[in-house]
């Protein structure tokens, strides 16, 4: 590591310590660790793989095969795309979906274009992650969740949300409040980076010492278990779920660094995933690249589920909704929400809501629901600022 350069002399790090290690190893059964460095080494043919895996489960696709996808592309191209969606077409095709829209009738290039989707589907069986059938193997959920994983901390390292940028912000979860001397102990996470460089920088040090070193301090916190809760409603199918698996991995990631738990559930028209708050990262991420779209929205069900799955000692208990619609399951669904947040309030459960792109009767529903839950609502009207907004209700409600 180079420190600015200074009118005096260079300032360098030569010496580190063994950093504490991040909890929930990525100790999966099915993908080798050649696949994983793989991903981790950028190595563009692999992600592309990982990609097509995750893409088919974001648009709720269980299985493929080229035939399938080709006699979808010549009878009704417009009823394809929405099945497929874009992203799928390009990578399986190898060309734009406007290209193939415009193509599609030409007899060559339906002999050219079958030619590389069944190339590229030989090569997805041949690395096990498609069944003989056409089925999403588990090493391929695997793969794609770690190209997720990888996606997502870029995604946030690039926005400044890892590292010391995100410790600036105030929270009543625990937010650093003076700069103090290092002592003996003290995590290596809570380095004031800049303050130290400055300081070392400042007495003329060729490296970092010791006495240069400067400390975050941090209002005591208690342990926060939270729990991301996912609408899974037809709506959300394609980018939207996506981009709210890519969010919920990096809340999973820094929460599980401050040493909370976090917990998994993902609803439609029933409970298709309920993971109580845990430490198991693994666990979590791949859960999260399982996820698909179905049907309606149960609501009231999902909130009396984490009732369940919070754990009975002393912590604090948020739960995190992300949905772009109305509850729709039951009789009185939006008044079942209401009388589930109640109950969650009563049990000492904050609810939180996070609306994608939610019209006006739907935003005053939400504005209720955390009125009653105590938690806070948020829009997302950009669902590029989506991650961001989840660590803002992680760290500050």
């Amino acid at each position: 590591m180079v420190l600015p350069d200074t009118p005096q002399q260079k300032t360098e790090v030569k010496d580190f310590e063994e950093i504490e290690e991040h909890s929930g190893k990525l100790a999966f059964q099915n993908v080798e660790d050649k696949l994983m460095h793989s991903i981790m080494e950028n190595d563009q043919s692999v992600i592309e793989n990982a990609k097509i895996i995750k893409d088919s489960i974001n648009q709720s696709l269980n299985s493929f095969t080229p035939d399938m996808m080709f006699e979808q592309f010549v009878k009704n191209y417009k009823m394809a795309k929405q099945i497929f969606g874009d992203k799928l077409i390009r990578q399986m095709t190898g060309y734009d979906e406007k290209y193939v829209e415009k193509n599609i009738r030409i007899p060559e290039f339906q002999r050219d274009m079958k030619q590389k989707m069944w190339e590229k589907y030989e090569l997805l069986q041949d690395q096990g992650l498609l069944g003989k059938h056409g089925e999403i193997t588990e090493k391929g959920i695997e793969l794609a969740a770690v190209e997720m994983y990888v996606e997502e901390l870029d995604s946030l390292q690039a926005h400044g949300l890892l590292g010391e940028r995100l410790w600036e912000k105030q929270s009543h979860y625990g937010a650093p409040m003076d700069v103090r001397e290092f002592h003996k102990g003290d995590r290596y996470k809570d380095i004031a980076l800049r303050r130290t460089v400055k300081t070392a920088v400042r007495r003329q040090h060729p490296k970092l010492k010791k006495e240069d070193m400067k400390m975050f301090t941090r209002q005591a916190k208690g342990k926060v278990d939270i729990i991301y809760a996912l609408d899974a409603s037809g709506s959300m199918k394609g980018a939207k779920i996506e981009t709210c698996k890519k969010a919920g991995v990096g809340l999973a990631f820094k929460a599980l660094q401050e040493k909370d738990e976090v917990g998994l559930i993902v609803f439609g028209q029933k409970i298709q995933t309920a993971i109580a708050p845990c430490s198991d990262f693994g666990t979590l991420l791949k859960e999260m690249t399982r996820i698909q779209a179905s049907k309606e929205t149960d609501l009231a069900g999902c909130i009396m589920k984490a009732m369940e799955l919070f754990p009975h000692h002393e912590a604090t208990k948020h739960l995190l909704l992300l949905t772009d619609a109305m509850p729709t399951v039951g009789k009185e669904p939006l008044k079942a929400s209401l009388e589930a947040a109640e109950k969650a309030a009563a049990a000492g459960i904050t609810v939180s809501v996070i609306g994608i792109k939610l019209d006006a009767t739907a935003r005053k529903f939400a504005e209720q629901l955390v009125e009653i839950g105590k938690g806070k609502f948020y829009i997302v009207e950009n669902l590029e600022e989506l991650d961001k907004i989840v660590l803002m209700d992680y760290y500050g409600n």
